[in-house]
């Protein structure tokens, strides 16, 4: 999964948790004097008084059509903002459809946006009107989290935080849009200084939850673990599955195809089906990470914890050490794991074997059929729920950037010990499945670095990328000169015309080159061709080792996060099922349409919504405003993944919440999963599954309702 990449800050020993400083205005909107000071571009911008309950005027602002419309305001003398935390504005959408907006404070009168600013992005609902922060120094991440606690009213903006904003110099700031189609409205009113989050002093009670709020479904005495297990197992008792499925989850009642005793896929009509080890129709419905535990740091936060146990305490043994992490604000430290110890609290001290049985028990009567990536293998082992493996390649081969790499550099696999790599890394795993009939197929690597956005870094990213190293050091970069030399029939001058350059010798090329941007069109062919032969060597590899050592199982890809026509197209040719990890309310159609032309069946390994609504700080990569509407989002977000002809099914990241206080390698600490920190399914999420998953197999064979 990939989130806002917020910068990497060591805290230090202890953390200063008040809140800032009390609000300071700045610009209340309130005189004319104010509002003729303002600097509109591409925007219409007029005094209001009508849409506030106080009676205070505001300023409305039109939105013209244009790439970047604008409002500002702009210091007479520089500002010195030092002390304060953030820029608030209240925001008020007059409209009937909800608006993304921005809003941006500069250091520089030249600022560009790249260094020099801070800027993040909102979304303001119909009708509504919200205070919205714009972080000026730290961010969360300095606090070893990436949501804290709001302050009363408050939303922030999202954004990447990494540059450092002089705060004791800035010239202006602006809210401004990108690219409305049509004229947009927004009202603003009352910009000032202030705090965007609460005090942290004491957040975290001794069940892991936020500890200065109350909710439904909110644990508050450990009797209750014993009430809500004896409730649940009624509720399993009498609902262990849907209606109509067959031992794997699939269409009992459906059409029976070939049985191969194995899962495979099947193109019935323009549709893409699953196809059970039995032969019937099959939709993978499941859920990632589902695992019984999940340690926050506590290293240098240990004032955020209302409780942690004492040394004699039996549930000190959840305390534990991480070392060696390699993103996020601690690099090692002590931890504990919330999540287990309320494991323990409602299962006893062997809590491993009936927190098990209930995954697998809840599983199938929430409707869901395939345990997902990064779960416990002891689930798989069950035999119970059908699963997919889960393999990284790692080693020590060379890697390219691509311009767009967030998690790593992609892998190189014109390096030979690529391939070595990819066998040592599939070896272990396919022995493990390669006759279990439950095994769905084969996940090798997340999210690679195929290519960013745009056409430039975005398609032709790896291309440029070999060609700014050296044929010694970089196999990519000899593969890309080699691929050049019979495109040309080994004329550098015929080269030199495609690309407008003047090598004298192919070993010239071998150098270190950067590409110009934009690049000559005889030079995108050629990148064009390169990063497409990258991605089907890549494929053939990893696909080669699958059927050496597991011939029986699907290669399910890659789950493309980050996506270029050239490695779709590749991944098209050699994988079995193509795999995508899809952060958004739905599947959109007319982007997802050249699908349809393609020649493989497509799955979602990870899609997800939070809210702030239950005592979490942050709501992951889709924020809804509240449980129902996270649970109408799942809803909205299956049917049309059912509706699409090319996708077979969809997982869900993830099964639990993550730690209130971040996760100890990135600190992620969003309210993404179907159950809580205390084990407590969310009731909303639970019924939608079971209502969308109960009509899957009759929409998708029948058509949408």
């Amino acid at each position: 999964m990939r989130a806002f990449p917020f910068a990497v800050i060591a805290w230090p020993a202890s953390i200063a948790l008040a809140a800032e400083p009390t609000t300071w205005p700045i610009c209340s909107f309130e005189t004319p004097a104010e509002i003729k000071a303002l600097l509109p571009a591409n925007a219409d911008v007029q005094g209001v008084s009508d849409h506030a309950t106080d009676g205070r005027r505001a300023i409305q602002v039109v939105y013209q059509p244009a790439e970047w419309p604008q409002v500002k305001i702009r210091a007479d003398k520089v500002w010195d903002w030092h002390e304060y935390e953030s820029l608030l504005i209240d925001i008020t959408n007059p409209g009937a459809a909800p608006v993304g907006f921005g809003i941006r404070a500069d250091d520089e009168k030249s600022a560009k946006g790249q260094g020099d600013c801070r800027q993040g992005n909102g979304t303001i609902e119909p009708g509504k009107t919200a205070t919205f922060a714009l972080p000026l120094g730290g961010n969360p991440m300095s606090f070893g989290m990436r949501g804290l606690p709001l302050a009363p009213s408050v939303r922030v903006v999202e954004g990447d935080f990494k540059a450092t904003l002089d705060r004791a110099h800035l010239v202006e700031f602006q809210v401004f849009m990108h690219a409305p189609k049509t004229p947009t409205t927004l009202i603003l009113d009352n910009a000032r200084l202030g705090p965007w989050h609460a005090p942290l002093d004491k957040i975290v009670d001794e069940y892991g939850q936020y500890a200065k709020a109350d909710w439904p479904g909110k644990l508050k005495r450990v009797g209750e673990f014993t009430e809500r297990r004896r409730v649940e197992e009624a509720e399993l008792q009498a609902r262990p599955t849907l209606p109509d499925r067959d031992q794997y989850g699939g269409w009992a009642k459906g059409p029976t195809l070939k049985a191969t005793g194995f899962f495979r896929t099947e193109k019935i009509g323009d549709q893409w089906w699953l196809v059970t080890p039995d032969g019937q129709l099959f939709i993978s419905l499941g859920i990632d990470v589902i695992h019984a535990g999940g340690a926050t740091f506590i290293t240098g936060r240990d004032a955020m914890f209302a409780w942690l146990p004492g040394k004699d305490d039996p549930l000190a043994r959840f305390f534990g050490h991480v070392s060696g992490v390699h993103s996020g604000p601690v690099r090692e430290g002590r931890t504990f794991d919330f999540l287990a110890a309320n494991l323990e609290r409602k299962f006893g001290r062997e809590f491993l074997a009936p927190w098990l049985d209930q995954a697998l028990r809840r599983l199938p009567s929430w409707g869901f059929n395939t345990i997902g990536n990064w779960s416990d293998r002891r689930l798989a082992e069950g035999k119970r729920v059908p699963y997919v493996a889960t393999t990284w390649v790692g080693g020590n081969h060379k890697k390219l950037a691509s311009g767009s790499d967030y998690w790593d550099y992609m892998h190189d696999p014109f390096d030979p010990r690529f391939a070595a790599d990819v066998a040592e890394a599939i070896r272990s795993q396919a022995a493990k499945v390669k006759d279990d009939p439950w095994c769905l197929g084969h996940f090798v690597d997340n999210e690679l670095s195929w290519g960013g956005y745009g056409e430039e870094q975005g398609r032709y990213g790896l291309a440029i990328g070999a060609l700014a190293r050296t044929s010694n050091d970089s196999p990519g970069k000899k593969a890309f000169v080699a691929l050049l030399g019979k495109r040309y029939d080994g004329k550098i001058e015929d080269l030199n015309k495609g690309w407008g350059t003047r090598f004298t010798s192919w070993e010239e090329l071998d150098a270190s080159f950067k590409a110009p941007i934009p690049s000559p069109a005889g030079m995108k062919r050629d990148m064009a061709v390169f990063v497409k032969e990258l991605a089907r060597t890549y494929f053939a590899i990893v696909q080669g080792e699958l059927r050496k050592g597991d011939p029986n199982h699907l290669y399910l890809g890659c789950r493309f996060a980050w996506a270029t026509i050239d490695s779709v197209e590749a991944a098209d040719e050699i994988t079995d099922v193509l795999s995508f990890n899809i952060y958004e309310k739905t599947i959109d159609v007319p982007r997802w349409q050249p699908l349809r032309a393609l020649n493989r069946p497509c799955i979602i390994g990870e899609f997800h919504s939070g809210a702030l609504d239950r005592g979490m700080f942050h709501p992951g990569l889709v924020s809804m405003p509240d449980q129902a509407a996270r649970a109408a989002m799942y809803q909205t977000y299956v049917r049309s993944v059912i509706d699409h002809p090319n996708f077979v099914g969809c997982h869900w990241f993830q099964y639990v919440d993550e730690p209130l206080t971040g996760r100890t390698h990135d600190g992620e600490n969003y309210n993404i999963g179907f159950v809580t920190v205390t084990d407590t399914p969310y009731p909303e999420m639970v019924q939608a599954a079971r209502e969308v998953h109960q009509e899957a197999y009759g929409r998708r064979f029948g058509g949408p309702r």
